[in-house]
């Protein structure tokens, strides 16, 4: 199983543009062959802070994600909602129990 968990930021100003596209981003991910997790939630504390956290079945179901269509949309919109500061670690895990 692949891991990634991390953190991105974007601006207050942004956040009622980036709270609509970040729900399309997890709903297509989550549609995915392979996608076992996939969210995003904002820091109770630090609003402009957004969690990450995913959960792949192989690194080849990543790599589709990876090129997929919506995964491309979504960055596109980076510069334009301030998303910044982007913090993402991938780790590799035994598979989940049955």
């Amino acid at each position: 199983m692949i891991l990634i968990s991390g953190t991105i930021r974007l601006p207050e100003a942004g956040l009622a543009a980036a709270l609509p596209a970040m729900r399309a981003m997890m709903a297509a991910s989550r549609a995915e062959p392979g996608c076992l997790h996939y969210a995003y939630a904002q820091d109770l504390e630090d609003p402009t802070l957004i969690h990450v956290s995913e959960r792949w079945t192989s690194r080849a179901a990543l790599a589709a994600h990876f090129a997929s269509a919506h995964l491309a949309a979504w960055r596109s919109q980076f510069a334009a909602l301030g998303i910044h500061d982007r913090n993402l670690i991938l780790m590799e895990g035994d598979a989940e129990p049955t």
